[in-house]
């Protein structure tokens, strides 16, 4: 297959556009272009073309990886899913993944922290954060570790219920909807009967 022409992107810094004789355009990196020694009216040849496609693949879901992780934080499993959605294969989302575990970018520990302080801060109870882990594709394997870092539950469900009666004596419905929304929040029955106890009142769990 005959080079046509070697032009870098107008638009993406470090992209190299190859065009081939019959209209194909291969879009590669710099290295690719050092390391295949490409130039116009050179010539490829099946299994090295077939080479270079792969090798820009590769890159190509590298700079994708790297740009995705950038932009936001997630868990490797979601980060090969958005890959994959967005053409790779799960070779190429697997090892760009582990790339970026390999220079520290990507890290489901320090991710499954993070999240625990973002939704303990929201006043989140355990199980909720457990199901928000579940969701984001942290590996359950480093979910107590996690969890370890949270504040206990009786000051928060304390700070809610506070923060919402103000001083008021809550009447029974206002108790129910207090105690629901914070039974949704992922706070156990025991811990949320205990504080309404320490507030000088009580509910009987239905």
């Amino acid at each position: 297959m005959r080079i046509e022409r070697v032009a870098p992107s107008q638009h993406i810094k470090g992209r190299v556009l190859v065009f081939l004789e019959g209209g194909e355009c291969l879009k590669i990196t710099e290295q690719e272009l050092l390391d295949f020694d490409l130039r116009a009216g050179g010539e490829l040849d099946g299994p090295e073309l077939e080479r270079l496609k792969a090798s820009a693949g590769l890159s190509g879901t590298r700079a994708a990886a790297a740009g995705l992780i950038g932009r936001r934080a997630m868990s490797r499993r979601d980060l090969e899913k958005k890959l994959r959605e967005k053409g790779a294969s799960a070779d190429d989302a697997r090892y760009a993944a582990e790339w970026l575990e390999s220079i520290g970018a990507l890290d489901d520990a320090q991710y499954a922290a993070a999240l625990v302080r973002h939704y303990s801060g929201k006043g989140y109870g355990r199980r909720r954060i457990q199901e928000k882990l579940y969701e984001k594709g942290v590996p359950r394997e480093l979910w107590e570790d996690a969890l370890d870092e949270m504040p206990e539950n009786d000051g928060q469900i304390d700070d809610f219920l506070t923060g919402k009666l103000r001083g008021r004596a809550p009447d029974e419905k206002e108790k129910r909807r207090l105690t629901n929304a914070l039974m949704r929040r992922g706070f156990p029955w025991s811990d949320i009967k205990a504080a309404w106890e320490r507030l000088g009142d009580r509910i009987e769990e239905d």
